[in-house]
């Protein structure tokens, strides 16, 4: 069990790890994100070539995970977007309002119930975000491109627990990715000629970094959750890593010292908004454990 624990925490620790490599990566965003799910797809295509795993399903299927690698996609796209034009301690606190999305969407897609504990969460979240938003109005463009972000990332997961009825995890992630490369190769000429933030052409770091997120961040931490939730609950892996905004935020005020950056608002907003976090920690708990 402790050996499932130390799995789950590196895993969350590699996901908060990803905001830095957005800011240390010095390449445009859009070419990061077309390196990140090109080198991630062909990764996971090992894999499974390797397990000898049966991939075989139905066009009509493999074309609706395609379709929803494309909003993958587009969540990293402007969540890296959101690091470049503002920070990373920006872009992992607007990440956090997916709670309120989530809650949001998943009733219209699911048909499930409602859950008004979750929305009224939700909402004090995005007060916290406003407060930031307020204080911090350099980083308008980030901020946006951040709720943009959250609002893409509570869509795809919401979709994969349909599909993961049917396809491995290793299955669905590497037609997600293959979705999400060819749909960035479309339009990445018509992308770039709006955006004017970082480079172009990787440099040898860029590749370096580039492997670690790949390899590390994406696939490693992929097999470590997965490993995790053998001998731990699905309702404690997602509780952990609610904990992953927080590691990221850490990590830059550590590694870049963007708590000098940052306006007082954006640590009122920080704090209702990790005050809205741990409520729905301690109420998912309890009705967890009724």
């Amino acid at each position: 069990m402790k050996k499932a624990y130390l799995q789950l925490h590196v895993a969350v620790l590699l996901a908060g790890f990803t905001g830095i490599l957005g800011r240390l990566i010095e390449l445009n965003e859009a070419w990061l994100v077309w390196y990140r799910v090109g080198l991630t797809a062909l990764a996971f295509w090992v894999l499974l070539l390797f397990r000898k795993e049966n991939v075989r399903i139905g066009w009509k299927t493999i074309l609706s995970i395609m379709a929803v690698g494309v909003v993958a996609t587009t969540h990293w796209l402007t969540f890296y977007g959101s690091i470049k034009y503002a920070n990373v301690s920006i872009a992992l606190v607007c990440f956090a309002s997916i709670g309120f999305f989530t809650a949001l969407f998943e009733p219209l897609l699911l048909g499930t119930k409602f859950r008004w504990v979750e929305g009224a969460l939700g909402l004090l979240i995005l007060l916290g975000i406003y407060l930031i938003f307020l204080f911090d109005w350099q980083y308008r463009t980030g901020i946006l491109l951040g709720m943009i972000s959250a609002v893409f990332a509570s869509l795809f997961p919401i979709w994969n627990r349909y599909f993961l009825r049917e396809v491995s995890a290793t299955s669905l992630l590497a037609w997600q990715q293959t979705g999400g490369f060819l749909f960035l190769s479309a339009i990445l000429p018509i992308y770039l000629s709006y955006s004017t933030i970082g480079t172009h052409v990787p440099s040898l770091s860029d590749w370096a970094w580039l492997l670690f997120l790949v390899l590390g961040c994406s696939v490693w931490a992929f097999q470590l959750s997965a490993a995790a939730l053998k001998k731990l609950s699905a309702f404690t892996v997602n509780l952990s890593f609610g904990l992953e905004p927080i590691y990221g935020i850490l990590l830059a005020f550590w590694i870049y010292r963007e708590d000098k950056l940052l306006h007082p608002g954006f640590y009122l907003g920080a704090f209702i908004i990790l005050m809205a976090l741990l409520a729905h920690a301690w109420i998912s708990f309890r009705t967890q454990k009724k």
